[in-house]
């Protein structure tokens, strides 16, 4: 961020002064601020248009959906206007595109290794997000990321990655590549389901990580989905499965002890009643039968995506350390092998769920 906070605020109907400013949330994307102004918190952002590269529709897309969420009695995000046009966002004069929210008290977020009753809450949460937006009067939401879900193209941007080599990195990815190469076939399943019409096309929330749901600080029920920008058209059982990746497992994101890597069938049951019990019946049949595999495909698509970004010099998402990328990738892998090896235990758990 090249200009200062103090030039930024003034844009937004934010009462000053500024006291403090604390970065706040660890997203792969955004830059994210919390402002400490005239005795309120509030939370500011700068929208990543290398990623989202139309930021007025992803706004668009947003201001309908809280509206829609708040209109059915759901709490939701309370974006502040521009003080110049009344529109929710600004350019600054260097273009950068911002944003700003109230801040929502007396909440928190999960950021370490869930408890069955927090993965219980969150999956609830982003469940019942899914069933009221369900009657999201139209047009379509715009696709803030194209294919985000494509699975099938995120491998093929992998086998560009691999023709290209730009950073010469292939040599150290050769059995994360072969483990893969060997499920390729396993990828475009639900986005043929979808294409063919077998499955419902829904409204998702496409990051269902427990932290982008805020938590009562005292009930530990879940109060607010966040971090809507990929809010838009997909398939149901896409929320779920990046529910189990993101949950499913004590372990972190990028966790490089492979060994503490596992799937957890209590937290898998609980993820699953809570998305059950949120989506309130909306879902089909076929919707339910695939949730388990969905876990296994969103784990490898986002280990996928994660490899390519490691191979291109890690482009797209923040890294840490040199090899962080890789460490990512590795940990999503070990828990598909995980989920393979647990999945009559998981099929079994959603039968009796449903």
């Amino acid at each position: 961020m090249s200009l200062p906070i103090s030039e930024i605020i003034p844009g937004f109907d934010i009462p000053e002064p500024l006291s403090r400013v604390e970065p706040l949330g660890n997203g792969h994307i955004n830059r994210t601020l919390l402002l400490f102004c005239s005795g309120s918190r509030y939370v500011l952002q700068k929208i990543n248009t290398e990623v989202f590269r139309q930021p007025e529709l992803l706004m668009d897309n947003l201001a309908r959906v809280t509206a829609h969420l708040r209109h059915r009695g759901v709490p939701s995000l309370e974006l502040i206007p521009a003080k110049q046009d009344g529109r929710s966002w600004l350019r600054d004069e260097e273009g950068g595109f911002w944003r700003a929210y109230r801040y929502i008290e007396r909440s928190r977020v999960c950021e370490s290794a869930p408890t069955p009753e927090q993965a219980f809450a969150g999956a609830r949460a982003f469940g019942e997000f899914q069933r009221v937006l369900a009657d999201l009067p139209g047009p379509r939401l715009a696709e803030t990321i194209p294919d985000f879900h494509h699975t099938p193209r995120r491998f093929e941007a992998l086998e560009l990655a691999v023709r290209q080599d730009p950073c010469d990195r292939l040599h150290r990815v050769l059995p994360e590549l072969d483990f893969l190469r060997a499920r390729a076939d396993e990828a475009g399943k639900i986005l043929a389901l979808l294409q063919n019409r077998s499955l419902p096309e829904r409204i998702c929330h496409n990051d269902t990580k427990l932290n982008n749901v805020l938590l009562d600080e005292v009930t530990g029920a879940g109060v607010c989905v966040i971090d809507l920008d990929t809010v838009m058209p997909g398939a149901g059982a896409y929320d779920f499965g990046d529910l189990v990746r993101s949950a499913a497992s004590p372990a972190a994101e990028d966790e490089r002890d492979l060994t503490l890597v596992e799937l957890q069938p209590e937290l898998f049951r609980a993820l699953a009643a809570g998305f059950l019990a949120g989506t309130g019946g909306i879902l089909t049949r076929l919707e339910c039968e695939l949730l388990p595999f969905a876990g296994k495909l969103i784990t490898m698509e986002i280990g996928c995506r994660f490899l390519t970004d490691y191979l291109n010099g890690d482009r797209y998402f923040r890294i840490a350390r040199p090899e962080h990328n890789l460490d990512r990738a590795r940990a999503q892998l070990k828990l598909v092998a995980s989920i393979e090896a647990q999945f009559d235990t998981l099929r079994k758990i959603t039968e009796e769920l449903t």
